[in-house]
């Protein structure tokens, strides 16, 4: 693939049947597509054992990075319901993909988190996930950072020192 056809590339939100989000990442791998799958690492508990299992950190979706005219072998994926958005596919801005996977190569524990429409915008400034933009906010004296993606109304939520972000 030619750089010039990197460029023209653009990242969109799936939303999958339930529980396909790995099934619908691994076909689009097989076809060369792109995909990203947040994943999140949660202990499950059967009637004998524990175990810790990775699951994805936005149920029911996924995102993949495809050009002009690449919608149609996204969408005959088996387990893909939708491309997301109102009319026609809704592009992704790089950035919220940039700060998810500078979320997922960190040491810091993350969860999912009820997307916001209010709060700060900031920019961490120093630490693991410096250069990274999200939204601020304050739980029982706790201060998380909250790095969204609005096109699916999703985010994660990360415990930061508050003297690591300046407002965006």
């Amino acid at each position: 693939m030619s750089e010039t056809e990197t460029n023209h590339l653009r990242w969109y939100a799936l939303r999958t049947k339930s529980r396909h989000e790995k099934f619908v990442r691994d076909q689009l791998n097989k076809q060369g597509i792109e995909p990203l799958l947040p994943t999140v690492k949660r202990l499950s508990q059967w009637k004998d054992r524990k175990k810790e299992i990775e699951v994805p950190l936005f149920s029911g979706y996924c995102f993949v990075r495809f050009g002009e005219g690449g919608k149609l072998p996204v969408q005959k994926v088996v387990g893909v319901l939708e491309v997301i958005g109102s009319q026609r596919p809704e592009p992704i801005p790089e950035e919220e993909i940039e700060s998810l996977k500078t979320l997922m190569t960190s040491v810091l524990p993350y969860d999912p988190h009820p997307y916001l429409h209010e709060g700060m915008k900031v920019e961490v400034v120093r630490g693991p996930l410096q250069g990274i933009y999200g939204i601020l906010l304050r739980k029982e004296k706790r201060h998380r950072l909250v790095i969204g993606v609005r096109v699916i109304q999703q985010a994660a939520a990360v415990e930061i020192d508050v003297n690591d972000v300046v407002q965006a």
